[in-house]
Formats: C-alpha cells, sequence, structure tokens
C-alpha cells in the first residue's frame, strides 16, 4: 500500500516536473514540488502579516530617532545641543546590541515551536516597550533615573527588532507562489520602510498642530502612544495566520526540529552566517542613512523640522511603490544583479546627494534626491530577505536570518547616524557622511560576489541542497 503510493507520488511529481516550465517559467531548477508549499489564502495572509507586523514594529522603533532633537535635551542635558543629540544617537546604536540576542532567542522559539509564535511574541515586546517611552518622566523630573529608563526601554525594542525581520523574511518565503519570492518577500522592506514613513509623517503631524514649546513639554508623547492602535492591528493580524508548511514538516520523523538552532547553524551554516553578514552591513549602513540620519541631517542644514518630516515621509513612500517590482526583477534576472545594481548606484549617488542636501534650500530638490537615494535602498532590502532564506535550510533559517542580519546590524545599522554625524563634527564637511556610504556598499558589492545564483530552486530543505550555494 505504501509502495503503491510512493509510485503514484512520484509519477504525479514526474508528469508534473515536466510541465513546469510551462507553468513556472523557463527555468528548469525550479521544480514542481515547491509548488506543493504554496497556498493562495496563506501566501496574502502571511504577506499582510508580516509586511504590517514590520511596519508598525519599525514605525515604533524609529520614532525614537525622529525625535532625536527634542528628546536629546529631555533626557541627555548638555550645554552644547550636538553632544545631546550624539548622546541620542548613541541610545538608538546601542539598541542594535540587543538585536543577535532577540535574534537568537525568537529565533530559538521560532524554529522550535513556530514562526508564528515568535512573530507575536516580538511585536508585543515592541509595542510595550515603546507604550511606556511615551509615558516616561524627563531628566528634569526624575534625574539619571529618567536617563536609564530610557536606554533600558531601547535595549527592549531593539531586542524585539532583533525577532522582527528574521521571522517576517523567514514565514513570507516559506509561503510565497514558486518562482515569486522576490515580488512577495519585497513585502517585509515595505512594510520596514513605510513603517519610518508613517513614524516620519506622524511627527510631522505633531510638529504642525503644535508649537515648539508644547512639542517639548508633552508633544513629543504622542506618536509614541499612538503606537497602540498600531500594535492592536499587527496583534490582530499575526493571530489570524497558520504555520508555513515548511514548518510544519518539521514533526515528521525524518525532519525533527534541532534541540538547540543557535548551535547547529552556526556549525553547519558558517559561510552562510558570514555572506549576510556582510549584505547585512552594507543593507544596514546604506539604509539608515536615508531612514533616520537625512531627516537629522536636513534640520542641522537649516531645513524647516516639520517640512523634512513631510519630505522624508512623501520620499521614502513613494520609493517603496518600486519594491514590489524590484523583487520581480530578482526573480527574473537573480538577487545577485539587483543587489550589485544597487550597491554600485549607492557608491554614485551619495556624493552627489549630500552634496545637494547641503546646498540647496529647495525642498522639492531635497525630495528627489532623497526618493532616488531610497529607491536603491529597495534594491538593496528586496533582494536581501529572499536570497537570505534560500540561504539556510528550514530547521534552522529563522535563527540563520536573524543571527546574520543582526550581527550587520550590530556593525552598521544603529552606528551609520552616529558615524554620519561624528563625520561631520570633525571634518567640518557637509559631504563626508557620502565616505560612508561609499565604504558600506563596497562591502555590499563583495558579500554578494560570493554567494552563487540560487533563485527561483525550491527553498533548501537540508545541509545538502545547499552545495550549490557553497
Amino acid at each position: 500500500m505504501h509502495e503503491n503510493s510512493r509510485e503514484v507520488r512520484h509519477d504525479n511529481a514526474a508528469a508534473t516536473a515536466v510541465l513546469a516550465p510551462q507553468k513556472y517559467g523557463a527555468n528548469p531548477t525550479l521544480s514542481a514540488g515547491d509548488s506543493t508549499h504554496y497556498n493562495k489564502t496563506l501566501a496574502r495572509k502571511a504577506t499582510f502579516a508580516g509586511g504590517v507586523g514590520t511596519l508598525i514594529e519599525y514605525y515604533e522603533l524609529s520614532v525614537y530617532a525622529f525625535l532625536a532633537l527634542i528628546i536629546g535635551p529631555l533626557f541627555f542635558p548638555s550645554a552644547n545641543p550636538t553632544v545631546s543629540t550624539i548622546a541620542t544617537l548613541g541610545v538608538f546604536a546601542s539598541s542594535f546590541l540587543m538585536r543577535p540576542i532577540g535574534g537568537w532567542f525568537f529565533g530559538h522559539v521560532g524554529d522550535k515551536y513556530g514562526r508564528k509564535v515568535a512573530l507575536l511574541g516580538s511585536v508585543g515586546l515592541m509595542s510595550m516597550a515603546c507604550l511606556l517611552m511615551g509615558m516616561l518622566p524627563t531628566f528634569a523630573q526624575i534625574g539619571v533615573f529618567a536617563t536609564m529608563a530610557i536606554i533600558l526601554l531601547r535595549l527592549a525594542q531593539g531586542f524585539a527588532a532583533g525577532g522582527e525581520i528574521g521571522g517576517s523574511a523567514t514565514y513570507i518565503a516559506e509561503t510565497a507562489p514558486p518562482g515569486k519570492r522576490g515580488k512577495y518577500g519585497s513585502a517585509t522592506a515595505i512594510g520596514a520602510t513605510l513603517g519610518f514613513a508613517v513614524a516620519s509623517a506622524t511627527v510631522g503631524l505633531t510638529q504642525l498642530a503644535l508649537t515648539d514649546e508644547q512639542m517639548v513639554a508633552f508633544g513629543w508623547r504622542i506618536p509614541f502612544l499612538l503606537s497602540v492602535v498600531l500594535a492592536a492591528i499587527a496583534l490582530w493580524g499575526r493571530m489570524h495566520i497558520e504555520e508555513s508548511s515548511d514548518f510544519k514538516k518539521l514533526g515528521e520523523k525524518s525532519m525533527e526540529v534541532e534541540k538547540s538552532p543557535i548551535i547547529a547553524v552556526i556549525k553547519a551554516h558558517p559561510g552562510q552566517i558570514l555572506r549576510l553578514v556582510g549584505l547585512s552591513i552594507a543593507l544596514n549602513g546604506t539604509v539608515y542613512i536615508g531612514l533616520t540620519y537625512f531627516v537629522i541631517y536636513l534640520q542641522m542644514e537649516g531645513f524647516n523640522a516639520t517640512g523634512v518630516s513631510w519630505v522624508a515621509a512623501v520620499s521614502i513612500a513613494a520609493a517603496t511603490l518600486f519594491y514590489p517590482f524590484i523583487g520581480s526583477l530578482s526573480d527574473r534576472f537573480g538577487r545577485r544583479a539587483v543587489l550589485l545594481g544597487g550597491y554600485i548606484g549607492f557608491a554614485l549617488l551619495a556624493i552627489p546627494t549630500f552634496y545637494v542636501m547641503s546646498t540647496t534650500s529647495s525642498f522639492l530638490v531635497v525630495a528627489v534626491f532623497y526618493c532616488a537615494f531610497m529607491i536603491f535602498s529597495g534594491a538593496s532590502q528586496v533582494p536581501t530577505w529572499a536570497l537570505a532564506a534560500e540561504l539556510f535550510p528550514v530547521k534552522v533559517r529563522f535563527t540563520g536570518i536573524a543571527l546574520g542580519y543582526n550581527i550587520g546590524t550590530i556593525v552598521a545599522g544603529g552606528t551609520a547616524p552616529l558615524v554620519a554625524t561624528y563625520l561631520v563634527q570633525t571634518t567640518g564637511s557637509s559631504i563626508a557622511p557620502a565616505g560612508w556610504v561609499i565604504l558600506v556598499s563596497i562591502i555590499g558589492i563583495i558579500s554578494v560576489a560570493t554567494i552563487k545564483r540560487r533563485d527561483n530552486v525550491p527553498l533548501p530543505t537540508t545541509k545538502e541542497e545547499l552545495v550549490s550555494v557553497g
């Protein structure tokens, strides 16, 4: 009986494989077996839950950065405003130290107990920390305890963020239609990027409605407190998802769950982790310049804070319209080709962008360069999330992505705006941060060059299936 069933399955698979090029495209490596993992309804739910959840988490994460010039004197008072800003950005950077720890924790949960519970936990913790941040007394009220409290809450946010991107990228990739992991995976990049845009717009609206004195007195709290509404949406979306087929198969005897996913992935896939670390350094080192530092930079160059918030929101949101198309390009021409184009574009655009932003007084001109910068950001983000899922087998996929990506964030994520501010302060040149963008772009180009193409083949189940990656 079992042998007959196996023969039927074999015959069906063989027949479907013959038709696969017609149905899935000309790539013969895309097996029809990959289609068994695809459920249209689940794919849509996964895209919504992953993308919207990531949007809300990154809204909560970025509000702090957009309010840095206000929060700085309130929690890190200094006679020199630049020192307060650097201290505020230093705390922003320090939260990234918690990301690998959060990645390990949520990766462990996601690879052992399910993607769903990990995704719920990360967004829940992030939202709680954001809410409490909006309720904190300032330094003037409770002294150094206010500084300590905001640092602890930022560390909690960093811990939660450590599990978000890896979880979203893993879940969406495992449920995406065959041959469309790049397009569907763009939801992770869209969510993260739009989170910054929504945060910028919220801060801009608040600044528009209130005076500068009111913003300092209480207005800065409003964007943090509004996260409650957004958190409810994210939690609702993630409560209504089911596990991916890939994870469900871990219950089978031949696909047992790893006792310690982090030890397993470090032992078996150190090369993949290092490749992803390199990609993460390049991605974060460029993206966080556009998502956070530009807002601070433009204000330091004399632009109105409210106008800057709106330019950032519109430019970032407009750029994300291109992200699904970028994902489709990576499905058709390969992740490597699109990633290389993105980092070469960053390297070429860096100096002109900082030059224009430091010399023009036109918001429109700034918006054009800002949007162009964020489109190249899409070319670095979107293919990375599909590629990351293709680097690790199912048993350690969540942990592998979370570990590799979050190690890179320590080096270049939170440090990007801090380094850029320091470069301007020490060199006196407004164009100096372009050197940072070029440096991390070169790291990205080198990292991409070490990865063999693996587009549109089924996601790897075992270590043996990763031989072609190297």
